[in-house]
């Protein structure tokens, strides 16, 4: 299809405020948290979505991924409604559209080793028992880990390496889309790239769609092809990164730019901005000479 593959069309998601005695004495108050939001995604795009805490970024992650409903507006994937395609379950649409969390901790059942977690992702996706084995070190290899990993709890692994677990969580499902929310700000810069470099590398071989969530200008420029900058929940700027963050419109774009650490406005040698471009290795790399 030529058309996008993601789609929100005047979205909005509001949450209710206060207890119950508020609500009862009428006093019921809502948070909007997205406000009317439409954006495009087309297929193959590495889209990085920008913005401070409480701009809406994890919102719409939620929505996308069809966590969540909106309050108003449609979701569409390849011009198929969110409402449609999950009105019995949720299967059509959470088999095409995979999330990576945050917390890499949180995001893992701790008494489930890794080959049962992939085991039971591949069970979903109709694997029969007799392949998973197979497919789940398929799928190890394909993250940068070993046979070895299978057998650990998420306890006994590393920050970077449950990260990895959870990406590989979400490749089992063949999904079409790939919502990463916040992927790598739990990680140390050198971890961090490891991540960062596997994303663009698997983005480029599986032909996914990469919609990326920071707050980390530097690595949003290295790894995506687009950026879309939020704030209050709505979108202020989007565009080609090296136009949005070279030639700023919007004031808030411009703050956000001229709030990031001298090292990153100073470095000798621009950040690539090509989505298969290597990235760089050690803090001093990404932060470049104050």
């Amino acid at each position: 299809m030529t058309g996008p593959i993601l789609s929100l069309r005047g979205v909005s998601k509001s949450f209710p405020q206060g207890g119950l005695l508020d609500r009862l004495l009428g006093r019921d108050s809502r948070l909007v948290a997205l406000d009317d939001v439409s954006l495009d995604v087309m297929r193959g795009d590495v889209v990085g979505i920008v913005g401070e805490s409480g701009s809406g970024k994890s919102t719409l992650a939620g929505l996308a991924v069809g966590l969540a409903r909106p309050t108003s507006g449609e979701v569409l994937l390849d011009g198929q409604s969110m409402a449609v395609l999950m009105r019995d379950h949720a299967g059509p649409w959470r088999r095409r559209v995979q999330m990576v969390f945050q917390d890499s901790s949180s995001a893992l059942n701790p008494r489930k080793s890794v080959e049962r977690c992939l085991g039971e992702t591949l069970a979903l996706r109709g694997v029969p028992r007799a392949q998973r084995d197979s497919e789940i070190a398929d799928l190890l290899t394909l993250v940068g880990l070993g046979p070895e990993i299978g057998p650990r709890l998420p306890h006994e692994l590393s920050g970077g390496q449950r990260q990895r677990i959870g990406l590989a969580r979400a490749l089992a499902m063949k999904p079409e889309v790939l919502i990463a929310d916040e992927p790598v700000s739990a990680l140390d810069v050198s971890l961090q790239a490891q991540v960062i470099n596997l994303l663009s590398r698997l983005t480029r071989e599986l032909g996914l769609t990469l919609l990326f969530i920071s707050h980390d200008l530097a690595l949003v420029r290295t790894l995506c092809s687009r950026i879309v900058v939020m704030r209050k929940g709505t979108i202020v700027e989007q565009g080609p990164c090296l136009d949005v963050l070279g030639r700023p419109q919007h004031p808030y774009t411009q703050a956000l730019i001229a709030a990031v650490p001298k090292g990153l406005a100073g470095r000798r040698t621009p950040l690539p901005v090509r989505a298969d471009a290597a990235v760089p290795e050690t803090r001093e790399d990404i932060h470049g000479a104050a």
